[in-house]
């Protein structure tokens, strides 16, 4: 298609001196004609035929380089996106969690619809300079100056064109961070998501004067710098004017001295104008094309971004049934920038078949040790041993498909209720009997027989005929993902914090049920969760203080002890 575009438009370009010519040679006709009634016609009228069969392929050739830098333009735009969302999949999760990568990754994102229109210039400013290349030719076929001219009037603006595309990129990319907070407060201030708290709180006014100052110091430090290109634009296009009607003169007067005939007059002045507007265009569009040039290197950036987890060389399989389970040697992790390590020093292990509870407050480092363990994060310090073999020389597609995560803030997708639920294992997207099994494993079926359209009833508010549920109604389809997989560790992280307590005891005897024989580790506030569990491990700043069954740590009157007594005379 790129090829078909370019070939259309070298055929395109060299129409407008092709039908300048033969505009001339009308013109020069028409004057013989009328100053010799006896001669023919005919030659006249072909000419004038022929003219009127350029300016049809021109129009047609021009409606054709459209469609395709249309479709070019659509394609570019979709492969593009396909691209950085595959590279942001091989991506580690504290990567998503650095502020500098979320600056590379948006300006890369851009890139796929501001930039779709980039080869279309390039390729038209191609056309353009072998059009300039014909009109040239006969130009300098009658005097080499006029050229010459023409180049030095416009030379000085394509300088100052370049230098201010320089400074508006500089200009734009140490905007990004504060234009990430400025798109943010724009979707805090009108979002269905948000509407409930800042209704609640009255936060209008104070999002909407948040968004006022960041606009206008944008506003100020881009007005700036219009203002300088802009009266340095007018200086620039005086130039050319001036190059350019100076050259005009001259051909009137050679003209005027009976030098040239009236057919040439036409055909250098047609040529001549046509020759500005050329450059006026190629001017004009420089400017995007280096800017596009300039802020695509973005683009490119970003896929020089490689993964800190490395794969395997030769990775191993996952073991079909765990042996000895996983063991954590003085793991430490430590996220990128911060101060203080998010877990350190853990020695335990987990065993097979067992069920372990961490218990902690929050910010102690539960989830960070379920993502390590999941392999979301390599070890900062120390490693993590399965079967005793370390954690990294494992398949990881293989391990994460035998790990089941489902966390406290897991995603509602604005999908069917179906789809909410295979996400748990898209490759059985259309396994309706293995999701009805897993709502059935989650109660989430008695959920589903309520819904008017069942299984396939659009969830969330987004799209039309949507319904939203319950925070309780969501947790169970999250559940329900956890079972779509046969994974010999299941992991939930808070998983019953928006269920009643009839729901919660439910699930976690069906939990009890359906985890027989395999691992399970269960992130829980409440205690009547936590007892079930065979071990309990107890974290405080992200170290491991105690570990042991509820009864022992209860006889032991330490943290969990503490924790428990809380807790319970609220109950009292």
């Amino acid at each position: 298609m790129t090829i078909v575009s370019f070939v259309l438009r070298i055929i395109r370009s060299a129409m407008p001196v092709a039908l300048l010519y033969v505009g001339k040679l009308i013109i020069d006709d028409v004057i013989i004609l009328s100053h010799n009634h006896a001669a023919q016609t005919y030659h006249l009228w072909q000419l004038v035929g022929l003219e009127f069969v350029l300016a049809i392929l021109t129009d047609g050739l021009s409606r054709a380089i459209t469609l395709m830098d249309s479709l070019l333009g659509d394609l570019f735009s979709n492969h593009t996106s396909v691209r950085i969302m595959s590279h942001a999949a091989m991506l580690d999760l504290d990567q998503f969690e650095d502020a500098v990568f979320y600056d590379k990754l948006e300006r890369a994102r851009q890139q796929t619809v501001g930039r779709t229109i980039l080869l279309s210039q390039i390729m038209s400013q191609i056309q353009d300079l072998i059009t300039m290349a014909f009109l040239a030719a006969g130009l300098m076929a009658f005097n080499p100056w006029l050229i010459i001219m023409l180049l030095f009037a416009i030379i000085p603006a394509f300088l100052g064109e370049s230098y201010f595309n320089d400074r508006s990129y500089l200009l734009t990319r140490g905007q990004t961070p504060e234009r990430r907070e400025l798109d943010y407060v724009r979707y805090l201030g009108a979002s269905d998501e948000t509407a409930k708290e800042i209704k609640i709180f009255d936060l209008s006014g104070f999002i909407i004067d948040r968004f006022k100052q960041l606009s206008a110091r944008f506003y100020k430090d881009n007005k700036r710098l219009s203002i300088q290109r802009s009266l340095w634009g007018t200086f620039f296009a005086m130039l050319g004017s001036v190059g350019y009607y100076a050259a005009y003169v001259f051909i009137i007067v050679g003209a005027i001295e009976g030098k040239v005939s009236i057919g040439q007059l036409a055909f250098l002045a047609g040529s001549f104008r046509q020759l500005r507007s050329l450059l006026e265009g190629i001017l004009t569009r420089f400017t995007s094309v280096s800017q596009g040039a300039i802020y695509l290197s973005d683009f490119f950036d970003f896929f020089e971004i490689r993964p800190k987890i490395k794969l395997a060389a030769k990775p191993l399989p996952f073991p079909k049934v765990i042996q000895q389970g996983f063991v954590f040697e003085d793991v430490g992790f430590k996220y990128v920038n911060a101060e203080r390590w998010a877990n350190r020093h853990l020695n335990f292990t987990l065993y097979p078949g067992e069920k372990l509870a961490l218990v902690g407050e929050n910010g102690a480092g539960k989830t960070t040790l379920v993502k390590l363990l999941s392999r979301l994060y390599d070890p900062t310090e120390g490693r993590i041993l399965l079967d005793g073999v370390d954690l990294r020389e494992y398949d990881l597609t293989d391990l994460r498909l035998n790990v089941g995560v489902i966390f406290q803030d897991y995603l509602r997708y604005q999908m069917t209720f179906a789809q909410n639920i295979a996400a748990g294992n898209i490759n059985q997207l259309h396994n309706d009997a293995l999701i009805k099994q897993s709502a059935k494993q989650s109660l989430a079926d008695l959920l589903a027989a309520k819904l008017p359209g069942g299984y396939n009833q659009q969830l969330g508010k987004r799209f039309a005929d949507g319904v939203e549920l319950s925070g309780g109604e969501w947790q169970k389809v999250a559940l329900a993902r956890a079972y779509m997989r046969d994974a010999q560790l299941l992991i939930l992280d808070e998983p019953t914090s928006a269920l009643d307590a009839r729901a919660e005891y439910e699930v976690f005897q069906r939990f009890a049920d359906l985890t027989k024989g395999k691992s399970a580790i269960l992130i829980s506030h409440r205690f009547s969760t936590v007892r079930m569990a065979d071990r309990i491990l107890v974290l405080e700043k992200g170290e491991l203080k105690e570990i042991g069954s509820h009864e022992e740590l209860l006889i032991k009157g330490g943290i969990y002890a503490e924790l428990f007594d809380l807790q319970a005379m609220g109950y009292r």
